[in-house]
């Protein structure tokens, strides 16, 4: 039987208030909370931290490794959307995910997959229906609608959509939302459909009309989009309506901090600690009805004891009482993991990739770092014995995405701003339907890239002109079972390598995910071709 007792200053958000304690855990609750007199040099106790919207498989680890280095930064639970391996495995993926979790001590709480496929326009491994979202709704593993990215069909009432939304009504449970530049009219038509969250604003006018329409905002830090600084000023007008998100963290970055670097960065911005505490702690709790305790009598045993209120380096973390990190490193072993995967594509060839030119201007998709929108802008290519090549020296490459679920052939354009002067990049990671997608200054480097993601049946790899690098993600061609610290140690290296192909981006990996992701405007490629993600139709590569 668990039991203990801890002194230190009690960090009570709801009350905004700080006092010396000792706390009582028997049975993962905490059973007292008696006050003492101050102490010096005494820790601070405090709620744990909770990432307000993730997708775990972004990591690249399963959840049983996403929570051994979350937890080291007092991350205590998740609101996590499984549709990154529901759109490869299906419902077979949503239940690896719960089951897996419950291998280890740390409160993941799934949603249910809306949009499986995201979208009609490209090639997914599996569909969640209507009926396949009733049957996890009813679950009590599954606490919520995951994010309902086909906006049009909220905002016009499209009765597939709308039944999805009725059926997380029917048991109780929230709708997330995701909207990214929606506004005004448009904006009210979409969260009186019953949406109450989004995570996809970039700007605070946006986030403004949303709060004000009721949906609590989700501020999104990730390893590629980055919104901190542009929507954090809205906490001080709306506190109880801020979360703190991650969204997609890739390995490298979760080793390093997660929800507590954002609490940080608020604080240096001048914003009210109480505030700020309650976005990273309480107020997702309420939202999505969370077990999760928060330093009350008979709450279940969750919190983190940090040195101070300024670094938060965190001491230790507890989740139902068990001690699950000390001095930032993980108490959570390593669990046997099983493999579930979906790839039937065999290799390509050089002349694969090869495009017949139509002349030398085209529709090129601009990468911006740290934003997941992507603009259409015009370029031009190099033309090289009748075929459209990448033109280097403006920073104009070949891009392409190839279906993963059967034999077809790619879908290939062009993309500026990965800054790629030699080889290759390729991932199997490609939201959101997880095609192999890559970008590379020529067809034989691009063509190795994406053959040895399909010889690993998964993975991210680097080509260069000596050198290459595949780290494999055999679960579902997205995740490693493997320890996570070493996946994130991998994965250090084969990011270095493709920035030394000459990226300047931040995580060009994260960046690439990206790519192909159709519900995020502007010009986006999948695997059945150019997208314009205004028209919500394909368009033509070449300008006439």
């Amino acid at each position: 039987m668990t039991s203990f007792k801890l002194s230190g200053n009690i960090v009570d958000i709801p009350n905004r208030e700080i006092f010396t304690a000792e706390i009582e855990v028997v049975q993962e609750k905490i059973v007292s909370i008696k006050k003492i007199p101050q102490k010096p040099d005494l820790p601070y106790i405090m709620p744990g931290f909770i990432d307000a919207h993730v997708h775990v498989e972004s990591s690249m680890l399963v959840p049983s490794e996403f929570a051994r280095l979350a937890v080291c930064h007092g991350t205590v639970a998740t609101v996590s959307d499984p549709h990154e391996i529901a759109n490869v495995c299906g419902m077979k993926g949503v239940d690896y995910m719960i089951e897996n979790g419950k291998k280890v001590p740390f409160k993941f709480y799934f949603g249910a997959p809306s949009c499986v496929p995201a979208t009609p326009f490209e090639t997914a491994g599996a569909e969640i229906s209507a009926q396949d979202i009733e049957e996890l709704l009813k679950s009590k593993e599954v606490r919520y609608l995951a994010e309902m990215m086909n906006w049009p069909g909220a905002v016009n009432r499209d009765p597939i959509v709308m039944e999805k939304i009725a059926l997380a009504k029917k048991y109780g449970k929230q709708v997330d939302g995701h909207a990214p530049g929606l506004k005004g009219e448009i904006a009210a038509k979409y969260a009186s459909a019953g949406i109450t969250t989004d995570h996809e604003c970039f700007t605070l006018d946006e986030a403004l009309d949303k709060v004000k329409l009721g949906m609590k905002i989700a501020i999104r830090e990730g390893s590629a989009a980055k919104n901190f600084d542009a929507l954090i000023d809205i906490i001080d007008d709306y506190p109880g309506m801020v979360m703190f998100c991650s969204d997609d963290k890739h390995p490298d970055n979760l080793a390093i901090g997660h929800i507590n670097e954002l609490v940080v960065r608020a604080l240096e911005k001048g914003k009210d600690l109480f505030d700020v505490l309650g976005a990273a702690c309480i107020t997702p709790i309420h939202h999505y009805h969370m077990e999760v305790g928060y330093l009350r009598l008979n709450d279940p045993a969750d919190f983190i004891v940090v040195e101070d209120l300024k670094n938060f380096r965190v001491k230790a973390t507890y989740i139902n009482g068990t001690k699950v990190a000390e001095n930032e490193k993980s108490l959570i072993h390593s669990v046997k993991n099983g493999i579930i995967n979906n790839f039937k594509t065999h290799p390509k060839k050089e002349s694969d990739f090869q495009i017949t030119a139509k002349g030398s201007k085209v529709r090129v998709i601009e990468a911006l770092d740290g934003q997941l929108i992507t603009p259409e802008i015009q370029g031009s290519i190099r033309i090289v014995n009748g075929m459209a090549t990448s033109n280097v020296d403006k920073d104009i490459l070949k891009i392409t995405v190839v279906n993963r679920y059967e034999d077809s052939p790619p879908a290939v354009a062009f993309i500026k701003n990965f800054g790629l002067k030699k080889g290759a990049i390729a991932s199997s990671v490609g939201h959101d339907s997880h095609n192999i997608i890559a970008i590379g200054v020529d067809d034989i480097s691009l063509c190795r890239a994406v053959n040895l993601i399909i010889e690993k049946k998964g993975g991210i790899s680097v080509v260069g002109p000596d050198q290459e690098m595949v780290l494999p993600l055999p679960v579902g061609g997205i995740m490693s079972a493997e320890d996570g610290y070493k996946i994130a140690e991998a994965y250090t290296k084969i990011d270095l390598m493709a920035k030394n192909l000459g990226s300047k981006l931040q995580s060009p990996f994260m960046t690439l995910s990206f790519m192909a992701l159709l519900v995020i405007p502007d010009l986006k490629l999948s695997d059945q071709g150019l997208f314009d993600g205004q028209k919500f139709d394909f368009t033509e590569l070449f300008l006439p």
